[in-house]
This record gives C-alpha cells, sequence and structure tokens, in this order.
C-alpha cells in the first residue's frame, strides 16, 4: 500500500515558507504523492437557485494548483504529485494539456492529471464555461489531451474543440496518467472506459461499494490490470480508523490511501474536525499519520 497526502489548500496560509515545509516534509517522510484540490472562485452560498452544496464558500482560499504543482516540482525531486481533481471542463482544454506537459517536464514524469466535472456553476459562469455541458466537455478533453501530448500535429474538430494541424511542444516526457473523481455515475463510467485511476474523497462504506463497482465496469471493459484506486482518510478520525480503512481498501486492490488534514471538507464527508489553525499543525501531522501506518 503506497500512502499520499492532501495539500491543506484552504489553511495552510500564504507564507511561501511554510507552503515550502510542508511540501519537502512530505517528501522527506516518505509519503508517495500529494494530492492538490482545485477551485478557481469562491462564492457566496446564500439566496443561490438552486442551492450550492459544496463545503467551499468565499470565505475558503484556494492556491492555483498547476502554478502550485510547478513550484512542487521545483523543490522535490522523487515525490508524486497529482490534482485531486482539476475540475477541469471549466478550463480551456488545449491550454490544461500546455499546462499538463509542462508540470509532467519540469517534475520529470512524477505528475498525473486527476479530473472532475465539479459542483460549483458560479464559477464556470464567471470563466465563460458551461456547467450544463461539463460531462460532454470532459469526455472531448481527455481525447484532445492525448492526442496534444504526442506531440503531432492534429486535426480536431469537435463540439467543443477545433484544432486547426497544430501541435503542442515540448511534450512531456511519457504518458501522462489521467484520473478521475467525483461522486456521480458518470465519473465511474469514464474512469473504466478511458482512465487510468481514480482517486475516491473519501473512504466509508459508500465509497468501497463504488470501488467494486468501478472494479466490475473494468472488468467488463477488459481494462482491470494496471489500474490506479486512491482513497482520503480523515487525520481526525484517528489511527484505529486508518487501519480499518487501509486494510478494507487493500480488499479492493487499492494502490494507495492518503490522508486529508483539512477542517473545511470534514463534515462533508462524516469526518471528524482535526480543528488544526496552523501549517504547523498540518506540518507534525503529516509525522504522525506516517508514523502509525508504517509501524
Amino acid at each position: 500500500m503506497k500512502f499520499g497526502c492532501v495539500f491543506p489548500t484552504v489553511e495552510i496560509g500564504n507564507d511561501p515558507g511554510a507552503i515550502r515545509d510542508w511540501i519537502q516534509t512530505a517528501e522527506g517522510l516518505g509519503y508517495d504523492h500529494i494530492i492538490v484540490y482545485d477551485h478557481v472562485l469562491g462564492a457566496v452560498h446564500a439566496d443561490r437557485t438552486p442551492a450550492l452544496w459544496g463545503p467551499y464558500d468565499e470565505t475558503h482560499p484556494f492556491h492555483e494548483p498547476m502554478v502550485l504543482l510547478g513550484f512542487m516540482a521545483g523543490i522535490t525531486t522523487h515525490i508524486d504529485m497529482m490534482t485531486g481533481v482539476l475540475i477541469s471542463p471549466q478550463r480551456q482544454g488545449v491550454l490544461v494539456a500546455k499546462q499538463a506537459a509542462e508540470i509532467a517536464l519540469l517534475s520529470n514524469g512524477r505528475f498525473r492529471l486527476g479530473v472532475g466535472t465539479g459542483w460549483n456553476p458560479v464559477e464556470y459562469d464567471a470563466l465563460g464555461m458551461s456547467f450544463a455541458d461539463r460531462g460532454a466537455v470532459l469526455d472531448e478533453q481527455v481525447d484532445v489531451w492525448r492526442r496534444l501530448w504526442s506531440g503531432d500535429v492534429i486535426e480536431f474538430h469537435g463540439d467543443h474543440h477545433q484544432i486547426d494541424r497544430a501541435n503542442c511542444q515540448p511534450t512531456p516526457p511519457g504518458p501522462i496518467p489521467i484520473w478521475f473523481g467525483g461522486s456521480a455515475p458518470a465519473s465511474l463510467r469514464r474512469a473504466a472506459t478511458v482512465g487510468d485511476g481514480y482517486l475516491f474523497g473519501s473512504s466509508g462504506d459508500r465509497a468501497l461499494g463504488a470501488a467494486r463497482d468501478l472494479r466490475a465496469r473494468l472488468a467488463a471493459h477488459g481494462r482491470d490490470d494496471h489500474f490506479g484506486l486512491d482513497a482520503l482518510v480523515g487525520f481526525g478520525d484517528g489511527p484505529d480508523v486508518w487501519h480499518d480503512r487501509i486494510a478494507s481498501w487493500a480488499s479492493v486492490d487499492a494502490d494507495a490511501v492518503s490522508v486529508r488534514t483539512m477542517t473545511a471538507s470534514s463534515a462533508l464527508v462524516g469526518e471528524t474536525d482535526p480543528g488544526f489553525t496552523t501549517a504547523r499543525e498540518h506540518i507534525d501531522a503529516l509525522a504522525t499519520f506516517m508514523a502509525a501506518v508504517r509501524d
């Protein structure tokens, strides 16, 4: 079993030194990968129709993931990194391909692109993208990315992307794994048909059932080999729960379990709030978790 950690973007603060220390501590402790969340805007939830159901609002800061990952690539040597997940349909797909290729290049192939459709139409509207079309856009993006990462001059005329005899250089050092995440059945369908892995936002019984569903879908498509699974556990739940969840996920051949120390999203997924208020607490928690699970 591999172990990852979620960058506590909402609560780490704005001190570049603290951000560097968290990242390098994770690498030094032997974590296999770092997961970075994505939101471009924080939206006021009050007086919305339909209501916004997600855990984040205008009070929650998010470091921009693609810029952060470029910084991360430059101050680490061997830890892997991934977006978990980038809300790619609200971004220009060709630009995402360019940014991902650059991160993969700067990190010497230590990057995987985790993507999903998100839940916040306010962000989509502000970025000039269609919330209603987000699923179809993502389906097309995956095809566009893989063609562009080849470096070949391509011709692509889809419903949402138009590329007229152009290519994307420089190319990544190898294929960039595309992972999916989310809670809708469509995300499992995408993962089973075109994905390289899946990131579950929690590790409880519901997520475990979805993982079994995904394994069945993969088998039906004849592509269950070399497909990655990662599930998140809450730091606040403590060692007994961590060990129980790790054992459960090993039963579905998960590759990794990753720890989340953030307070902001704990209630939504039924985790115990760790109550951290400082960057140092998040940094120290990395050592506590790794010491417990590597015993």
